[in-house]
């Protein structure tokens, strides 16, 4: 299953009243050598897959990963998708932040792994797509494809008869003497 969605957003107060500015995540990134781990509810032993796209723009974190079957929490994350649950959030560690009246700004952040969620910290953050690729739902479509493409040249076939039995019907009749 391919999944995709932001994980954090930019200037935007989580429920702690953090907040991340843009950049934050560029060091981390510019050093992370393997992907990123995506976890169910943080629990490392719910690992489902990885985050293959991980980047920053304008609005915040991106990201799109996919969650592997033979992981042990595939299963779980799969679940929680199908039942509406779509929040993202940050497992981090503050490089540099500046205390503000409540909460933090954060200006570097070592990112760790980014996990499914019931309740996100920053509300915001959630998927944006989940959808499904597998061999069978491929055929699928293909069969389906086929069976439309059957059933328009059936259509032409049917017209072309109709249009023929039409003009004989216009034509008109010669006079037997």
């Amino acid at each position: 299953m391919i999944i995709e969605g932001y994980a954090a957003l930019f200037g935007v107060a989580d429920q702690m009243a953090d907040v991340v500015r843009a950049g934050a995540f560029a060091s981390s990134l510019a050093r992370r050598g393997e992907p990123l781990p995506m976890l169910v509810e943080h629990e490392r032993r719910l690992h489902a897959g990885h985050w293959d796209v991980v980047r920053e723009d304008g609005r915040g974190l991106y990201l799109r990963g996919q969650i592997r079957d033979e992981l042990p929490g595939a299963a779980r994350a799969r679940r929680l998708i199908a039942r509406g649950v779509d929040g993202l959030s940050i497992g981090f560690v503050p490089i540099v932040a500046h205390r503000k009246a409540s909460g933090r700004v954060l200006e570097e952040i070592e990112l760790l792994e980014v996990s499914i969620v019931t309740h996100p910290m920053q509300p915001q953050a959630r998927l944006t797509l989940a959808r499904e690729f597998t061999r069978a739902s491929l055929g699928e479509k293909r069969e389906k494809r086929d069976q439309g493409r059957a059933c328009w040249r059936a259509g032409r076939a049917h017209a072309r008869v109709r249009g023929l039995q039409d003009r004989k019907r216009r034509a008109p009749r010669r006079n037997r003497a």
